[in-house]
């Protein structure tokens, strides 16, 4: 397999919720997320990311940790981590042994991406934390604070320590779609990943705000920001615009609330929404890069000279697996 030469002058990576096709099943969707992060690994791509979602007979990556290790081991040098674990669905001692566990097994390639929404329903997210919803927005920096402490070094008198864990330097990052995470981000100087391809209408307010209130940290002495943005490239612009009619259809479904399998693309979205709902999803993914490798390089230099953001992480929900390699292998190369 060649190796192209990347142009885009900024690190690229991918965001996994291994999609589940309506011919398809999980145990598929794991092999093809495994076998694309292999791909793109030899590509250049710099993180492979897997997103904790509970609930949805569409997204296989539920049990995320164990997800993180399946690709970290098929792999040997790309960085693998969470974008992200839903923190207030567990205890912070628990993922601290977790991803200790992984860096333990996979020393320098694994990263904690965490966020603070659920993932999932309200009922979902109940049976997840055994009927207690009773976390507020103020839980959340506690829990990242005692996560974090369990990382830290021995230090004496710790009587709850995270075996393995303690003392391991695993990179954590603070996710969002608002201005929450953004200002914990800055105040923590941790790094900062927006959710950019399905939640775009804060990207430039909470990365203006991280950076101007930014203080620099032991880990990171400058803000650095990820946004997450949508891409489909293929050959023509064309057979792009038809791959992009899945994801489509996907967010279609979110706003009728019927979260279903991945579709295969159609050749007309005009069959099957309305005006209302074609403005919904166009907003919903606002930052969707679609075309032919010169449509694709032209919309991105766009968007990276007006957001000025350090990395991009990419998401292509393509049904097909062939043609959602030949997506990454073409963005690898403009």
């Amino acid at each position: 397999m060649q190796h192209p030469s990347k142009k885009i002058d900024l690190p690229v990576s991918v965001l996994d919720l291994v999609m589940v096709n309506d011919d398809g099943s999980p145990r598929q969707s794991m092999r093809n997320s495994l076998d694309l992060a292999q791909h793109v690994e030899l590509w250049g791509y710099k993180r492979y990311w897997l997103a904790e979602h509970h609930n949805m007979k569409g997204i296989a990556s539920a049990a995320t940790s164990v997800l993180i290790g399946f690709i970290a081991g098929g792999t040997s040098s790309i960085r693998v981590g969470s974008g992200g674990i839903m923190l207030p669905n567990h205890s912070p001692l628990i993922i601290a042994e977790q991803f200790g566990t992984l860096e333990s097994l996979y020393p320098g390639r694994i990263e904690l991406g965490l966020g603070r929404a659920p993932g999932t329903d309200r009922l979902t997210a109940m049976a997840l934390r055994r009927g207690s919803l009773d976390e507020s927005e103020e839980d959340f920096p506690n829990s990242v604070e005692e996560l974090m402490n369990y990382f830290a070094p021995q230090t004496p008198g710790r009587e709850v320590r995270a075996t393995p864990g303690e003392g391991l330097i695993i990179p954590i990052w603070l996710l969002g779609s608002s201005m929450f995470s953004a200002q914990l981000a800055a105040a923590w100087g941790l790094p900062y990943a927006f959710a950019s391809h399905f939640a775009p209408a804060y990207l430039e307010s909470a990365v203006s705000i991280y950076r101007e209130r930014f203080q620099p940290s032991k880990t990171l002495k400058e803000p650095y920001v990820m946004a997450a943005v949508n891409v489909f490239a293929a050959d023509t612009d064309d057979e792009a615009n038809r791959l992009f009619t899945s994801v489509q259809l996907m967010a279609l479904g979110m706003i009728r609330r019927n979260h279903g399998l991945l579709q295969p693309p159609v050749n007309n979205m005009d069959d099957i929404w309305d005006q209302l709902e074609k403005y919904a999803v166009g907003e919903r993914l606002k930052y969707s890069f679609v075309g032919g490798p010169s449509k694709i390089k032209k919309g991105l230099e766009s968007f990276l000279n007006r957001t000025r953001v350090d990395e991009i992480m990419t998401v292509s929900h393509i049904y097909d697996h062939t043609e959602r390699l030949r997506s990454y292998e073409i963005l690898s190369s403009i």
